[in-house]
């Protein structure tokens, strides 16, 4: 076994028993379908459809379905939640309509950039190693389930309490985080599009605040969903508010942010006026455009 698949290797196991722990805690005191918590289940099923899409995925050695099938895991658990209540209370509809809605949203939208570039990079090295090909669809279940498990425990929580202020401040949050991705990604699609812009980078639009505004959306939308089920945890599901941390630590250090970074340098890491674009534009947290 190489270093790379004994990395691999590490990783699942690390995701599953990470797994295990926060459906643990996201369990207590929420509703349960028989003596299985339905907290419990949605974990088993983010693990569960991403392992199920890997074996066709190995077969063929293509990663076209990956983004499609997170966002399906991301529908299907929330499906769960709901229909596994006790009752549907406001705050789970509205916790499951915010969730649907950027699963829907960002699956469709990268499902078609897979369509259009015919390929994810990220995956060339991987795919066809079968084991480290594995470790990448466990990840996304684990990224599924600890992603959006503050809003799986407060939909199960059996707490049928009404909206309230609290909630109304978390949906306004969820709303400006997916405007800024949706309005990002949108900017980005239309400078790729124009084979003028061929062999150069986006620094216009949200992209001269930030060099990722569409993380910035990803990671405020994240926020709203953690306010609006704050109300509705209690003990050890608190431990599920891990969810926006998790995304910023996933994309700031992990795969996102780090893995974009070094691409961009190789590519254009010897221009001036990349160098320029760097100097002036932080990598995330944003500032009004200035010159250097």
């Amino acid at each position: 076994m190489t270093h790379a698949e004994r990395t691999a290797l590490t990783a699942v196991v690390s995701s599953v028993l990470i797994g295990v722990g926060v459906a643990w805690a996201g369990s207590q005191g929420g509703t349960a379908v028989g003596r299985w918590p339905v907290f419990a289940l949605c974990g088993i099923l983010a693990f569960g459809l991403n392992w199920l899409a890997f074996v066709p995925a190995a077969l063929w050695r293509t990663e076209r379905y990956y983004d499609a099938t997170g966002s399906l895991t991301y529908l299907s658990v929330v499906a769960v939640a709901l229909l596994g209540a006790d009752r549907l209370a406001p705050h789970a509809l509205l916790l499951g309509a915010m969730v649907s809605v950027w699963a829907i949203r960002l699956g469709s939208f990268l499902f078609a950039r897979v369509r259009r570039d015919g390929a994810d990079g990220r995956f060339d090295e991987i795919k066809s190693n079968p084991l480290r090909f594995f470790m990448v669809w466990t990840l996304q279940g684990l990224w599924v389930f600890l992603t959006v498990s503050c809003a799986l425990a407060a939909m199960s929580s059996g707490q049928p309490e009404l909206l309230g202020v609290v909630e109304g401040a978390g949906g306004l949050i969820w709303a400006m985080g997916l405007t800024i991705e949706v309005v990002a990604d949108r900017q980005k699609a239309r400078f790729r599009a124009d084979p003028e812009n061929r062999g150069h980078f986006i620094q216009s639009g949200l992209w001269a605040w930030s060099r990722h505004p569409n993380y910035v959306g990803e990671i405020t939308l994240w926020c709203g969903v953690a306010v609006v089920a704050l109300p509705h945890l209690s003990g050890w599901q608190h431990v599920t508010l891990i969810s926006p941390v998790f995304v910023y630590m996933l994309l700031t250090r992990v795969s996102g942010i780090p893995l974009l970074e070094s691409r961009a340098t190789q590519k254009w890491g010897d221009r001036a006026d990349y160098r320029a674009y760097r100097a002036r534009t932080p990598v995330l947290f944003p500032r009004p455009p200035r010159t250097v």
